[in-house]
């Protein structure tokens, strides 16, 4: 897996449909053991809801589970699932709770309202596309930084940080695939006095 979709940070909404209040929430998490602990996080906070359904998807094996949590089987936890799925998202919890307002949606309306529910939450949670990139470093003159500093970009690069001292260290990541790309360039630019090295792959967002 080069690419995947997560959610960037913590979010949540809500609506009301016939007097049911829904109120939906998501969270990127790494783990079956995050995604449960914030399950129980969101029902501590709502002990007294009706509902709290949930359904979560883990990259790690496509680990996915999901609960009714006392609703029809089928018309909630499903729903919620389906969402997550449909967006393509991995890594992530979703959790919506119902306050039951006296009116009885119906199988239908129970669906309809937790698949709204799920999709208001990852929509507040942002969802981000993840690339597998080499996190990389190259040193260079005073003379070559500001060449070197428009390669990178110019060949997918993402510049993170630049450390200034004898010499200047620029940091940044870039595609698996641009890696050698980048590095024929820096030589011929350089006669092949600069070169970037990278011990390390790991996801970054994609820009």
């Amino acid at each position: 897996m080069t690419e995947y979709i997560t959610v960037k940070e913590y979010g949540e909404d809500e609506f009301v449909e016939k007097r049911s209040r829904f109120i939906g929430y998501c969270k990127p998490v790494k783990s079956q053991d995050e995604a449960v602990a914030f399950i129980n996080e969101i029902r501590s906070k709502h002990w007294d809801a009706t509902h709290n359904v949930y359904a979560y998807v883990l990259s790690n094996g496509q680990i996915m589970r999901y609960s009714d949590d006392g609703e029809p089987q089928g018309t909630a936890g499903v729903p919620v699932l389906d969402v997550i799925k449909k967006t393509g998202a991995v890594d992530v919890v979703v959790v919506v709770t119902r306050y039951f307002g006296g009116i009885m949606l119906g199988a239908g309306g129970l669906v309809r309202a937790y698949s709204h529910g799920a999709a208001i939450a990852l929509a507040a949670a942002c969802p981000v596309e993840m690339q597998l990139c080499r996190a990389a470093s190259v040193k260079c003159s005073y003379s070559r930084y500001g060449k070197i500093n428009s390669l990178i970009p110019e060949n997918g690069g993402v510049i993170d940080d630049s450390v200034f001292g004898e010499t200047v260290e620029i940091l940044f990541h870039i595609p698996e695939d641009n890696f050698s790309k980048l590095n024929k360039e820096l030589a011929d630019a350089t006669s092949g006095e600069v070169q970037a090295f990278s011990d390390e792959t790991k996801f970054f967002q994609k820009n």
